[in-house]
């Protein structure tokens, strides 16, 4: 299957591992990934502000890029809620979009990617992931099949962890109060690692944990199950993600 992917200004300018894991994923589940180099920002941030004639712009610019493609995969669930909610209100009709665990579970009906991630996991469900685009249990689906990960409940999962886009800007202490409570739920689970699929949240979250020496490291998921066994050096743990 030919799809092409829209990588998010977040990610292209700040984790592009994350974008290497996707197109390393894609392509071992035999996809054949376009990356069109003139794509930019979705203009989450500008609807999130009130502007709307730049948001509409930006929205054109996208569906002029990805014109020719029949499905677009995106590896954040914001990004794609914002297209697939906000574009049409501003009249702006766009190619299929999905975001990556929906392309997984849904249009490619595959649950084990073949991964190897032998860490102690959480997984906190974003914003726009859980209640925009409704992912449900995808995501978790594709965690328990990965060799080697434990998967273990992250409490208060629902809860928004205070970033918000614009909303953390607005509303520091607010944002960083919320940003307090996701980060004791993670440490409750004794987890290694806090996954996501977007790293929007994961930067705040990140951050947090890292500033407090917590010794929890955030992976976008797409950064799990692209990890594989050969990934491995012989003798020595995997290890994907980063630390804040």
């Amino acid at each position: 299957m030919r799809v092409a992917l829209f990588i998010t200004c977040v990610n292209d300018t700040l984790y592009p591992g994350t974008g290497r894991a996707v197109v390393s994923l894609l392509r071992r589940l035999g996809c054949e990934v376009d990356f069109p180099e003139a794509q930019t920002c979705c203009g989450q941030m500008h609807l999130n502000t009130g502007y709307q004639d730049e948001a509409r712009r930006l929205a054109r610019r996208f569906r002029a890029v990805f014109a020719r493609h029949e499905i677009v995969v995106v590896p954040s669930g914001s990004c794609a809620a914002t297209i697939r909610e906000h574009y049409p209100r501003l009249g702006v009709e766009t190619p299929r979009v999905v975001e990556l665990t929906e392309f997984l579970v849904d249009v490619l009906g595959v649950t084990d990617v073949g991964a190897y991630f032998p860490h102690r996991v959480t997984y906190h469900p974003t914003c726009h992931s859980l209640r925009g685009l409704r992912l449900g249990d995808r995501p978790e689906t594709l965690l328990r099949a990965v060799r080697g990960l434990e998967l273990v409940p992250l409490p208060g999962a629902e809860e928004c962890c205070g970033f918000g886009g614009t909303f953390a800007v607005k509303n520091p202490a607010v944002s960083a109060a919320m940003c307090a409570d996701k980060c004791r739920a993670v440490l409750d689970t004794g987890a290694e690692v806090l996954c996501a699929a977007d790293n929007s949240c994961l930067t705040h979250l990140g951050g947090a944990l890292h500033r407090q020496r917590t010794g929890v490291r955030v992976v976008h998921i797409a950064e799990i199950l692209a990890s594989t066994e050969q990934d491995k050096p012989a003798g020595t743990p995997i290890a994907s993600g980063r630390g804040r």
